[in-house]
């Protein structure tokens, strides 16, 4: 097993140290398990270590997916740099996985308030007299909220994940057309997806004046929209991790709506709403999904809805 190049996959895919320890973990006891070389392996064989896993170790199909996630990982990045010529783990799924359902689905309506209440709260009339701040820790601060208002905005309008946040470029903003290219990687396909007229005005104001500032504080010369800022007591940062930039970002949503969970939630929401307004087809290539099959699992989340239709068309 490649754990070192592994590992700085996982790094650049801006995963959670403590995600990227995990996915070692149990792609390591695989090859323990299986005692083969890379290349060696077969989809047979990972079928077998699933079959392993349940009957021996008696696991239940919500853990043994972890392990399947993280093996798909693995063999996506030998794939990727050509060591091996496919991933055992396509297509394969674990069935029967219960899936917790979200406690709220936002309304478009909604999902306007929560941006307005976090633009007003953090942005524009945020607080800083009684922070201890310094000038730079003051300026570092503006900035980040500024970034997490527009990601919050791409989140929002275009129902995008985060890890697509990560990949957006500035030449990926058509102003003209009024439309952003969004980057789907191995999970999620590419699409165009139009702007709508109230985030304009905010691209045109991050890319102009807030982009540049961040951009100073990065070792090297980057297309990326989005930055991290560095440690309090570096002046400058070679990485583009934007996971605590989330972190804090949700945090803080949180503090603006109880029933806020995660960024997550917020794209269930948004495409759900899609599913009402778009049609099946429409929502799966706005959402970026390879197989409608995915989409379609957004459909449990109209069922509310649905039944207050048939009562009123037809009331018993």
């Amino acid at each position: 097993m490649d754990k070192k190049g592994f590992t700085s996959y996982l790094e650049g895919k801006d995963f959670a140290p403590s995600t990227i320890k995990k996915h070692i973990r149990y792609t390591e006891k695989f090859f323990v398990w299986l005692k083969k070389e890379d290349i060696q392996v077969t989809k047979p064989d990972v079928l077998k270590f699933l079959e392993h896993l349940k009957n021996s170790r008696n696991l239940q199909n919500n853990y043994r997916s972890i392990f399947l996630v993280s093996l798909n990982h693995y063999f996506t990045y030998l794939y990727k740099n050509g060591t091996v010529t496919e991933n055992p783990c396509w297509f394969l799924k674990i069935q029967g996985i219960y899936k917790k359902k979200l406690h709220k689905i936002y309304t478009p309506e909604e999902l306007d308030q929560l941006f307005d209440a976090y633009y007003q709260l953090f942005v524009r009339n945020y607080d800083y007299s009684n922070k201890n701040y310094s000038n730079t820790g003051k300026m570092q601060s503006k900035l980040t909220k500024e970034r997490n208002a527009l990601i919050l905005s791409i989140i929002i309008n275009q129902g995008v994940t985060t890890t697509e946040i990560k990949r957006i470029e500035l030449n990926d903003i058509d102003f003209v057309k009024a439309t952003i290219k969004i980057r789907g990687g191995t999970m999620l396909r590419n699409r165009v997806l139009p702007l709508k007229a109230t985030q304009i005005g905010l691209f045109m104001h991050y890319i102009k004046n807030i982009h540049p500032q961040l951009l100073e504080y990065q070792t090297t010369e980057s297309e990326k929209l989005f930055f991290s800022l560095p440690a309090i007591n570096k002046k400058k940062t070679d990485k583009s991790i934007l996971h605590n930039a989330f972190v804090f970002l949700s945090r803080q949503l949180k503090s603006i709506d109880k029933q806020f969970l995660n960024l997550q939630q917020v794209r269930t929401s948004v495409i759900t709403n899609w599913l009402k307004t778009e049609g099946l087809r429409k929502a799966q290539y706005m959402a970026g999904h390879r197989c409608v099959s995915t989409t379609e699992d957004y459909l449990p989340n109209n069922l509310d809805g649905l039944i207050d239709d048939i009562n009123k068309l037809h009331p018993f």
